[in-house]
């Protein structure tokens, strides 16, 4: 039986699997007996998953797992390059020698992934390079917005797909941009982070956009 503290984790894996679709509604006495816990705890990780952005919860009419389209995601990413951008540059004004070599440790953890083909390992150390440098920046209240949607962006990908020749496009990016924040080169880090954000959107919004008239057509 899982005990209160696993429900939040157990609902986001279920999201990010696709087990409680996107827009579905979920209601407390159905998460209860899913997994066999009180009410409390499944209101508590529904006011958690809120503040993550993966659930709506609206007086009267319940709760609900967000509704995503590529509008949302557009402008989500639009957020996300501004405060990355941002962050990026703080960062490389920060950075010192061991930073620098934590991060490389990190890039060649995830380019073994990549070899590899593990993908879910690719986006653990992927995670974890960017988490580096936003903290190394030392902004948290921008970080935090940073992190909002982290989970709801892996359930897309996961949702929609994605190849091995986009890991190797986030691969080149990294390694350009411990470059700068090695030489502390904050507006090189800059250039290079929006980048990075705008092709992530790029590609997913165009996966999103053909997986839509895929789905039409095998719904008609």
């Amino acid at each position: 039986m899982p005990r209160a503290f696993d429900v939040p984790e157990r609902i986001r894996h279920e999201i990010v699997a696709g087990i409680l679709p996107f827009g579905g509604r979920v209601t407390i006495d159905e998460l209860a007996s899913r997994y066999g816990v009180s009410h409390m705890p499944v209101r508590e990780a529904l006011r958690e998953l809120r503040g993550e952005g993966l659930v709506v919860i609206e007086p009267n009419r319940g709760a609900h797992i967000r509704p995503v389209d590529r509008k949302f995601v557009s402008n989500l990413f639009e957020t996300r390059s501004a405060l990355e951008i941002m962050l990026s540059r703080r960062a490389a004004d920060r950075f010192r020698a061991a930073d620098a070599a934590e991060l490389e440790r990190i890039e060649d953890e995830l380019e073994s992934e990549i070899a590899r083909g593990n993908w879910d390992a690719v986006l653990a150390s992927n995670r974890r390079f960017h988490q580096l440098v936003n903290r190394v920046a030392d902004n948290p209240d921008a970080v935090f917005l940073v992190d909002r949607h982290w989970l709801l962006i892996a359930a897309l990908w996961q949702r929609y797909g994605y190849g091995s020749e986009r890991f190797a496009g986030v691969a080149s990016d990294h390694r350009h941009l411990i470059k700068c924040f090695r030489s502390n080169d904050a507006e090189g880090a800059a250039v290079l982070m929006g980048s990075h954000v705008l092709k992530a959107r790029q590609e997913l919004v165009e996966r999103m956009g053909t997986a839509a008239p895929a789905a039409a057509m095998a719904a008609g």
